[in-house]
């Protein structure tokens, strides 16, 4: 039995393998449980392994790595069109060994462990950062019940509490002083572990060569950069800058037929917090480009002027993707137009 290929639809407990030979007819189907793969693995002789890129996809790839066999991890939404028949776990497996067969199909390179470690930092903080945005919003209704209201933004907030649970004469119950002095350093707790998140991220960004060249571009601060070097990694897997414009979904939709191109907004795809970013630091530097004179800076401005705002800022937000894929690459610093 000559294996040249070997699909893995990933699971918790129990993972499904299908393998091809070199003419790609089906010479293996069966389920292993997770203790039992990489026994599996050590015994084949070095092939190529392809998986969906979801969850524990980097850490299998790189265990199977080190085993001396080749990994390839392939997006989910390309992969679902080999799908044969109805949807289950050899179906999918055979589906993920068809769609290795396609070089022109992108592949996800294996995140390294410091990788996952700074994209850990962001997830968290971004899940703190939901949670304040949710404790806010309640703050903020349940006080509307008894009449008070207060202006928008956290820093508003945290500075009103505290007045009003001095003031004697505002209303307030002495139960609900109780439950919003509670809730208030619930808060102030959020905001503490959030800071020192960023802190961390800024703090590891600035010790890497590369964070430090992308903290150079203008719209790129430690948040950005982390975040660039965390998801693309090696950047020299994209042919252009545009290819990887293409990956964080800062290129527009497109929907052709009969020789006639149309062309919608931007189709959204890859990872839509690193987009985020990408597109509040463009909408920065939109915001400063009038009082400047720079080629750049001109061409932002009748670009916003011609066009519309947004489409200005996402257009900057490509160009910043851009200019950090040669940075990447080159690792050359950023040099002003």
């Amino acid at each position: 039995m000559q294996i040249t290929r070997i699909a893995l639809d990933l699971a918790k407990n129990v993972i499904q393998v299908h393998a091809v030979d070199r003419a790609g007819k089906p010479v293996l189907r069966k389920s292993l449980k997770r203790s039992q793969i990489l026994p599996f693995f050590r015994d084949l002789s070095p092939c190529r392994v392809g998986m969906e890129a979801c969850a524990s996809a980097h850490d299998w790839g790189r265990r199977l790595q080190a085993i001396g066999h080749q990994v390839e991890l392939l997006p989910p939404q390309y992969v679902k069109a080999f799908v044969l028949g109805q949807k289950n776990d050899a179906n999918d497996a055979a589906a993920i060994c068809a769609a290795m067969a396609r070089p022109d199909i992108p592949r996800v390179p294996v995140k390294t462990v410091a990788q996952q470690d700074q994209q850990a930092l962001h997830r968290v903080r971004q899940l703190r950062m939901k949670h304040r945005t949710a404790l806010i919003n309640q703050m903020r209704g349940l006080m509307a019940e008894y009449g008070i209201t207060i202006a928008q933004g956290p820093g508003a907030l945290r500075k009103a509490i505290p007045e009003l649970l001095e003031d004697a004469d505002n209303g307030l119950s002495f139960g609900f002083r109780g439950l919003l002095s509670e809730l208030y350093e619930e808060l102030k707790q959020l905001q503490t572990s959030i800071d020192a998140l960023s802190e961390r991220i800024e703090r590891q960004v600035r010790q890497d060569a590369d964070g430090r060249r992308l903290l150079e571009v203008p719209g790129v601060g430690p948040l950005t950069a982390s975040a660039l070097i965390a998801a693309v990694g090696d950047a020299r897997q994209f042919r252009n800058g545009r290819q990887m414009a293409a990956f964080l979904g800062l290129v527009p939709k497109q929907h052709s037929s009969g020789g006639k191109a149309r062309l919608f907004g931007i189709h959204k795809r890859g990872d839509s917090y690193l987009r985020s970013l990408l597109t509040h630091g463009a909408r920065s530097v939109l915001r400063n480009a009038a009082n400047k004179p720079d080629d750049r800076s001109r061409w932002l401005m009748s670009l916003a002027t011609r066009r519309h705002r947004n489409i200005a800022t996402v257009a900057q937000a490509n160009k910043t993707a851009r200019i950090a894929w040669a940075i990447l690459t080159t690792e050359q610093r950023y040099r002003p137009a």
